[in-house]
């Protein structure tokens, strides 16, 4: 049944996608050819025509009674099937974890069921969540304070630390620190990839799998290769790099040795990227557009779903709020789908885990 209900969904916006083509063609081109961003001008907004072949699902994961859902920045899937994600001990943003003692990396099973909560008195404001092929979990601390933050964590499925990346509660930019660690992309020979976008920082450290820095690439800017905030990371089926630029409202895609490939605009502002390396199903959340980023008003929050091989786009999940009355972050910021085509969108303005099922 679920393999019936993905492939109708695959077909159903098959067609949008093939529509969508022709309109971005000018883009595609641009990108591929490895012309700057321009600041000032992005496309016209995809924001129409793309069909939502899903159903909202809300309420579904169930923390402890008495325990309120705070910001939730990040969702991954692990090998079982099981979803993990990052959330602030409860707080509404822009609180964190720094005065908590409650554990905010937590584990539901697919109907929901709270299977574990880890990371307690480890966090200051966890960001990003990734699921290696081991069943791995690891979270960046985007923040920190007093011996605490500025960090990379592996854990192991069962909650053990296993391994830290940066310099605890220090912020910098040289080689064992970071300036605000935002995501992690682990490649399948066990490279690791974060993205660091601080006051200071616009750039991607990668490490190999025992943690040894090999090189790191990017600086501040809007031309092709510069950055300004890579909040997300994502590997396609070939190796390459997708990161999400979100303060320039586009993916740029790199090589693992970090040379520039292509730029993509017409996925908008991107807050979480996933993609699904069976088929190349790339999924784009953008929870910014026109509340935090006013300049980039035109274009609509939510989900675009579309290729990582030829960049066209197939649909998209919207923000139910046409014009969100939250001027912050809102709809998914983190994105996550699993083997059945269930995706799941980590909110942080309003403080939730929304599951979205195939029609």
């Amino acid at each position: 049944m679920a393999t019936t209900r993905r492939t109708g969904v695959v077909a159903s916006i098959a067609l949008a996608g093939t529509l969508a083509c022709f309109a971005h063609a000018v883009v595609l081109a641009q990108a591929r050819e490895g012309v700057p961003a321009d600041p000032l001008k992005w496309g016209t907004p995809t924001n129409d025509g793309l069909p939502n072949p899903y159903r909202t699902v809300a309420d579904w994961a169930k923390l402890p009674e008495g325990r309120p859902w705070g910001s939730t920045a990040g969702v991954t899937i692990d090998p079982k099937g099981n979803i993990w994600i990052a959330e602030r001990c409860g707080q509404a943003y822009p609180g964190g974890c720094g005065d908590s003692h409650l554990a905010p990396i937590l584990e539901f099973d697919p109907s929901g069921k709270l299977i574990r909560a880890i990371g307690a008195d480890l966090f200051v404001f966890p960001h990003g969540i990734t699921a290696d092929k081991d069943g791995n979990i690891w979270v960046t601390d985007e923040r920190g304070s007093e011996g605490k933050g500025y960090v990379a964590i592996k854990f192991s499925p069962t909650g053990q630390v296993l391994m830290v990346l940066g310099t605890k509660g220090v912020a910098g930019t040289g080689p064992n620190q970071f300036d605000g660690p935002k995501a992690v992309a682990i490649a399948d020979n066990g490279d690791i990839f974060v993205s660091d976008g601080g006051r200071n920082s616009a750039r991607i450290l990668k490490f190999d799998k025992n943690g040894k820095l090999l090189m790191e690439w990017g600086k501040p800017g809007s031309a092709a290769g510069e950055m300004d905030t890579p909040h997300c990371l994502a590997f396609d089926s070939r190796g390459r790099l997708f990161v999400g630029d979100r303060g320039n409202n586009r993916l740029q895609i790199f090589d693992q040795q970090g040379q520039f490939i292509a730029q993509w605009t017409q996925f908008s502002r991107p807050s979480g990227i996933f993609i699904d390396k069976r088929d190349d199903t790339l999924y784009v959340a953008d929870s910014e557009s026109g509340g935090v980023s006013t300049e980039h008003s035109a274009w609509r929050r939510g989900i675009r779903i579309g290729s990582a091989r030829d960049g066209s786009l197939r649909a998209f999940i919207p923000d139910p709020n046409r014009v969100p009355d939250y001027r912050g972050s809102s709809a998914a910021e983190g994105v996550a789908v699993d083997s059945h085509g269930i995706v799941y969108g980590a909110e942080v303005g309003q403080k939730d885990l929304k599951k979205y099922l195939p029609n």
